[in-house]
């Protein structure tokens, strides 16, 4: 079976995304025997982002076309894209950068519609510099969803064979309790239930977290979780699906990182992310579930504070990159369960 080829996108040229790439692709010379990395980005400051970690700029290789990659150890491949950015003040929102972060991911995606990589990996991209650019997105998987037209995908957060699906993510907590409706509950155990079963877990018990203190405590602290999510895990049972809850969040969440649950589902961003990065730091990743092709990113931002210095940590780019590759030849089940 050929390689992988996987679309890295560099994110933020004004943070840690061109110093963690040069690492990971010239540290780490196992990822060429399960992917071929390609990046998709901006060629000058991928040769920055060498010369910061102590490499030599002459290994970065533009190329026109994925057909053109070679995978060599001791190279970086890039696709230049779009004109260059030229210099960005390091460690600061720019709007140039924002919307170079926001190009990259727009290529990748056109790359995986044609079929030209069959994996995205996403260094860290800054919100607040892509919506100076003059995108207004709130993130990288919303953008994503855009991009491949589909409306039922969830942010999937990942250690080992954990999973934590979110009912919502980059909105206000007000925004979130909105959106949490009986239609996109089900909908996200529908996207769970069909990667349980395409990563050969089928009866896999899936737990949804509660919105409420206690899950609601029996509408003593709000009614969400009696009039949306509990009718909405009895649907997916119906399905066939192996949900269960709403269960309190302080139960589940600890529960499911002893092992008694691999599918979690979140209400709302912090709700699993703040118990899934306290617990994992780098040892997780993200995927966002329901996109046609397998995307995978790192699981922090752009680390403005110490960008340009050399000293941000690939551990979760290299994981990002093992992920992707791993779950790219397998990912057209998981697509067709999730349609």
């Amino acid at each position: 079976m050929s390689l992988p080829k996987l679309a890295v996108t560099l994110g933020d040229v004004a943070g840690v995304g061109p110093e963690i790439t040069a690492k990971a692709l010239l540290g780490h010379d196992e990822l060429r025997a399960i992917c071929v990395p390609i990046v998709v980005g901006d060629a000058q400051h991928v040769r920055r982002g060498v010369e910061l970690v102590g490499g030599d700029p002459g290994v970065v290789r533009v190329i026109a076309s994925a057909d053109e990659a070679t995978n060599e150890p001791g190279t970086i491949e890039v696709l230049q894209t779009g004109d260059p950015i030229g210099d960005v003040p390091i460690g600061e929102i720019s709007a140039a950068a924002g919307d170079g972060a926001y190009r990259f991911v727009v290529e990748a995606c056109r790359l995986g519609r044609e079929g030209a990589v069959q994996g995205i990996v996403t260094p860290p991209l800054n919100k607040a510099a892509m919506h100076a650019g003059g995108h207004n997105w709130p993130g990288h998987t919303e953008l994503l969803a855009h991009e491949f037209g589909v409306t039922d995908f969830s942010l999937v957060l990942s250690a080992g064979d954990l999973y934590f699906f979110h009912l919502t993510t980059h909105v206000s907590m007000r925004q979130a309790i909105e959106d949490i409706t009986f239609e996109r509950t089900l909908g996200v155990l529908r996207l769970a239930g069909a990667f349980a079963r395409a990563s050969g877990a089928p009866d896999a018990q899936i737990g949804l977290a509660g919105l409420n203190p206690h899950a609601g405590e029996n509408r003593l602290f709000g009614n969400e979780d009696a009039d949306i999510l509990a009718p909405a895990v009895e649907a997916a049972r119906a399905e066939g699906i192996n949900a269960v809850g709403p269960l309190p969040g302080d139960a589940l969440i600890p529960a499911a990182v002893r092992g008694h649950y691999r599918f979690v589902v979140a209400c709302y961003h912090d709700q699993g992310h703040a118990p899934f990065k306290a617990v994992y730091g780098d040892d997780g990743v993200n995927i966002t579930v329901g996109l046609p092709v397998v995307r995978v990113s790192v699981d922090h931002g752009t680390a403005f504070d110490i960008a340009g210095q050399g000293i941000a940590r690939e551990a979760s780019l290299v994981l990002a990159i093992e992920r992707a590759a791993a779950l790219a030849p397998g990912w057209g089940a998981v697509w067709e369960a999730a349609r």
